[in-house]
């Protein structure tokens, strides 16, 4: 059995760290600097992580080749299958007529760009985050984007920057539920102190993100719009996080959001007028009885209620009796995991499950055969939509399973650990640079529940030993970590592939977001900062 070594260099945490972190300036150097596609950039990066693995961890070749093959599964199935699935979906509405009355639906309520990207890109994709996850709010939120007439670098990135405040919740509350396996803590306990963290932040993500699109104008103009919104939102999340669990919180909030706004749009609008650039302007909304509407809509009402089907316990249960548990060739039990980032040293599982029936994809495919059937979509018709939109995604599959590859493999090389004690050497910066050590987790690997099974351990021993409150420091991995999700490269290759954005873009949407992920991540790390050492008294 190969073990780790997180300062394999030297014994010297500083150049060990410097090592480790090749890959990822890799990444940032070919996306902010160059200019080059996601998936060139994933590519390259893998490489790197490949030669730092292989020479300064010294890690086995099969070994390496082992964890970055169970990576790229993971990326396709089950991210990729969701993204696929959910792109599906937006071209049945697209070649079915039916999105013309989903727009004219939306426009009546309002055709202000800001107040759409509240309802749609905020609050209907918090929604889909807390019923799916994994991905499935950006691609289908960006596609409705699109096609109201947003041009697709703005669809993407408004999307990617509403989908902050409902991640460390999302998927019926499958981050904290990892985070208290991994950590023994009480599950309630962390859910409460993820709300006390993010519920601050959700506040402003709404108004920040009418700030992003037009300044302090464009947001005075809808702020009442921006405070319902957040306040209603980010009440709601502190309160079911703090007394229900984490398993509901998302999809109340969100209903809160959606209905509050709803309400507002039927009795006020906005007095002054917004342009947004690159958007195409819409023509008048047309007219459309109830039925006609929600005939358009079926679809995606479709794709919620199978979502949610999906996520009860008992259906589940059911669905996952033909979940294959793969015990990776090659990689299983094969690598010891050391101390601190475990108790003592231990075999490093590499289970993949092939949960083809359970995974969130599978109940987007189930949406779009019933979708086809209450659309009248032929068979002809449905298998052009599935070849449409594999040539869409393949760039982003490829990135996707590239980069899933890479975070394996950082991961099983010990290579991250190396990071994370890095952070963790802070000292009484700990709390700070704790809710950045999420961060990075989500930076990596797309998605905040991997982050918390990564760094959730680590964060309790550094807390510990820095006499911390560690209930606290591992709510801060998983509320940082959502910050860390709009710069993922398998967020921007979903934000891209659901708008048609060409692939040449995809380092400007990555340096879009980038200033906007440091900023608010930062400040994640300041509420952290207060809560450790002004207002212990304010957390669990």
């Amino acid at each position: 059995m190969w073990q780790q070594n997180y300062t394999p260099i030297a014994d010297s945490l500083g150049i060990s760290a410097f090592l480790a972190a090749l890959p990822i300036f890799v990444l940032l150097f070919l996306l902010g600097v160059l200019r080059k596609p996601a998936w060139v950039a994933g590519l390259s990066g893998l490489a790197t992580a490949l030669v730092v693995a292989i020479a300064a961890y010294q890690m086995p070749v099969t070994l390496a080749l082992g964890a970055v093959t169970n990576g790229a599964a993971f990326g396709l199935l089950p991210i990729g299958w969701i993204v696929y699935w959910a792109i599906v979906l937006y071209q049945i509405t697209l070649r079915t007529g039916k999105f013309e009355i989903i727009k004219d639906s939306v426009g009546s309520l309002s055709s202000d760009r800001r107040l759409q990207a509240l309802l749609i890109a905020f609050s209907f994709g918090a929604f889909v985050e807390g019923a799916a996850g994994f991905g499935t709010p950006v691609a289908v939120a960006a596609a409705m984007l699109a096609g109201l007439g947003f041009s697709p670098f703005y669809a993407a990135g408004i999307c990617l920057l509403a989908n902050t405040a409902p991640v460390a919740f999302g998927s019926i509350g499958i981050p904290v539920f990892t985070l208290a396996g991994i950590t023994g803590l009480p599950l309630l306990d962390l859910s409460a102190n993820v709300g006390r963290i993010c519920a601050p932040i959700s506040l402003v993500v709404p108004a920040y993100l009418v700030y992003v699109m037009g300044g302090m104008r464009a947001l005075m103009g809808v702020l009442p719009a921006a405070l319902i919104c957040g306040g209603g939102f980010a009440f709601t999340q502190f309160y079911v996080s703090n007394f229900w669990g984490p398993q509901l919180t998302d999809i109340t909030s969100s209903l809160v959001a959606i209905v509050g706004l709803v309400v507002l749009f039927k009795i006020w609008k906005p007095s002054d007028t917004f342009e947004l650039p690159g958007t195409a302007k819409g023509a008048l909304p047309k007219k459309h009885d109830l039925g006609e509407v929600l005939l358009a809509w079926s679809p995606y009402l479709l794709l919620v209620v199978m979502v949610f089907l999906w996520g009860q316990d008992a259906v589940k249960a059911e669905l996952n009796k033909a979940t294959v548990n793969i015990q990776w060739p090659g990689l299983h039990n094969l690598v010891e995991r050391m101390p601190p980032v475990v108790n003592k040293a231990a075999p490093y599982a590499a289970v993949y499950s092939l949960n083809y029936l359970s995974a969130a994809g599978t109940a987007c495919l189930l949406s779009t055969l019933l979708a086809g059937l209450v659309l009248r979509v032929g068979i002809g018709e449905y298998l052009t939509i599935l070849g449409i939109a594999f040539r869409q995604l393949f760039l982003s599959l490829v990135t996707i399973a590239a980069v899933l590859g890479l975070a394996f493999l950082m991961n099983y090389s010990g290579a991250t650990v190396t990071l994370g004690l890095a952070f963790a050497a802070t000292g009484v910066l700990f709390p700070f640079f704790s809710a950045l050590l999420g961060w990075l987790g989500v930076f990596l690997t797309g998605s905040d529940t991997s982050a918390n099974a990564l760094f959730g351990n680590l964060q309790v021993v550094t807390a510990t030993k820095l006499g911390l409150n560690p209930m606290l420091m591992a709510a801060s991995n998983s509320s940082g970590g959502v910050m860390g999700k709009m710069i993922s490269l398998q967020s921007i290759a979903v934000a891209a592939a659901a708008t048609g954005m060409p692939s040449s873009d995809e380092a400007k949407l990555f340096r879009f977001t980038l200033k906007h992920s440091i900023l608010l991540a930062s400040l994640i790390g300041v509420v952290v900062t207060i809560y450790a050492y002004v207002a212990p008294h304010l957390v669990k």
